[in-house]
């Protein structure tokens, strides 16, 4: 074996080496970097008062978003709590649920404003609150969600409402998802992985999008008198799937109530 050959063999024991010390090493720190992973979808937010607090739909079983709001609302960062919701059936959903939900943990009735609507992600969620914000003239929110899935919720709030609306975010206990241990159970890996997938599907849908450039929807006033109750079905924009295929996205109608 030549000088040159034998010096290359020892070049590449002395790379494998290293790339085996840097694999050991990894190993070894894998939990804190696992756990600063988990705590990067995680984000709260300096409260400060504001006009009104958003509950976003679909909490989970111990009704964690829920209880977050009505601490906070006992706090007095907002004298509006808006249970959103999807509807589930013509004449009932997950506002009504949230609203039962918050009575029970100390907020006032009257205090509810209660928004169903048929959106199926969080983009159109914020969608189909914006002409609700837009209609009562708020200027500062807070959105009350789980913990993983504050950041993306802070980013599309922020992206979607209004430019002259403070977007802050209030992380709620998530019994699904500890940020320290996220990878122990499944349900904590689905959590992590559906936020990490919601995020780069919400930068792609609204890659560009200027606040400007969404334009608020029309709202429009129905004959019925509950004054607790809005009703929102915002037109919705192509999704990250939509957009390479040739279907055409549905375009439902907005209309409020009193």
């Amino acid at each position: 074996m030549s000088r040159s050959e034998r010096g290359g063999v020892v070049w590449k024991l002395i790379a494998l080496l290293c790339f085996a010390a840097l694999c050991g090493f990894i190993y070894l720190i894998r939990h804190p970097l696992l756990r600063m992973a988990g705590g990067y979808w995680v984000v709260e937010d300096r409260l400060e008062r504001a006009d009104a607090m958003i509950v976003l739909s679909d909490d989970n079983f111990y009704a964690d978003r829920a209880s977050r709001a009505a601490e906070l609302y006992r706090q007095g960062v907002a004298r509006v709590v808006v249970a959103s919701g999807r509807r589930l059936r013509p004449y009932t959903g997950i506002a009504e649920l949230m609203q039962h939900d918050l009575v029970e943990r100390g907020v006032p009735e009257n205090a509810i404003l209660r928004v169903p609507h048929l959106a199926d992600d969080t983009r159109e969620e914020a969608e189909a609150l914006r002409p609700v914000v837009d209609a009562h003239r708020w200027r500062s929110v807070v959105v009350v969600t789980s913990n993983s899935h504050t950041r993306r919720a802070r980013y599309i709030f922020a992206r979607v409402l209004p430019a002259s609306v403070k977007v802050s975010v209030a992380s709620a206990r998530d019994y699904d998802y500890d940020p320290e241990h996220w990878w122990e159970n499944r349900r904590g890996q689905k959590r992590f992985f559906h936020e990490a997938v919601g995020m780069i599907v919400a930068w792609w849908e609204l890659r560009g999008a200027s606040k400007e450039a969404l334009k608020p929807q029309s709202v429009v006033q129905s004959s019925r008198s509950e004054p607790q109750d809005m009703v929102s079905q915002g037109r919705k924009r192509p999704t990250f799937a939509t957009t390479f295929s040739a279907l055409q996205p549905l375009s439902p109608v907005i209309s409020s109530r009193p």
